[in-house]
């Protein structure tokens, strides 16, 4: 888990608090679809098993996963697009 203090600059914000697995996935594929080679994708998540599935999302679709932030009962994720 990263916390840098500074979180990546984003050019699209998915909302998924209150969902739980696949949807938070599901909804990120389709938003990073939406954007360009290069561009990143905010993700909030609520669901426990959120960090490690982004992490294997990131793996299996080359989308770079810049950060994961925790915040009070969710996590940020940062992907950008491959």
């Amino acid at each position: 888990m990263s916390d840098t203090g500074e979180t990546p600059q984003f050019d699209l914000e998915v909302d998924a608090t209150g969902l739980k697995c696949p949807l938070p996935i599901l909804r990120a594929k389709k938003a990073l679809a939406q954007l360009q080679s290069g561009q990143v994708l905010k993700v909030i998540t609520t669901d426990p098993h959120a960090v490690r599935d982004f992490q294997a999302f990131s793996k299996q679709t080359g989308n770079g996963l810049l950060a994961q932030v925790e915040g009070e009962g969710n996590v940020t994720h940062f992907l950008a697009r491959r």
